[in-house]
Order: structure tokens, then sequence, then C-alpha cells
């Protein structure tokens, strides 16, 4: 799927269609401090939890794609929904 780096779009922040830029969104690293964290750590921190092969059928044939949508104007970001595509491209 190809999509443009710049088109016009709805801005929520200036409430009307304006240019807005296209950049792809990465998951950050997760915190090693959170609560939730250092639970599983303590349950399941001594080998692999008794997980020895794959759950099957576990994975999706496509991944889903994050955008982050930036006004031109406000410098304002927005993110929409995400969708899956097998291939993914920016361009000009």
């Amino acid at each position: 799927m190809k999509i443009p780096k710049n088109f016009r779009t709805y801005c929520p922040s200036c409430k009307k269609h304006t240019v807005h830029t296209v950049e792809r969104v990465k998951k950050a690293k997760a915190s090693s401090l959170t609560h939730i964290t250092r639970q599983k750590e303590r349950r399941t921190g001594i080998g692999n939890s008794g997980k020895f092969s794959k759950v099957p059928g576990g994975d999706k044939p496509t991944k889903k794609v994050n955008l982050r949508y930036r006004c031109n104007i406000c410098k304002k970001a927005h993110v929409r929904p995400c969708f899956r595509a097998g291939k993914f491209e920016l361009k000009e």
C-alpha cells in the first residue's frame, strides 16, 4: 500500500482540513519498572514458563501499520485507528 507523505485531511485541533505530514510510528521499548512487568517477572522469571513451542495459528499474515498525522499549521499530531497492510510505503 502506498500513501503520500503530505496530503490534506481533517485536523482535530484546527477543526478544519489542512495539509498533514504522515510519519510511521515505531513501538517504543517497554518500561521494565511498571507494576505489571515486575509482577510477571516474579511469576515467570525462571525458564520459559512452560511454553516450549509456538501456539498454532498465533501469527497473523499481515501486521498493523501505525501512522501519525502531523498538521503543518499547528504542528500537533494525531493518530488514527491503524489498518493492516502486507507492504507499506510512503511516497513523495
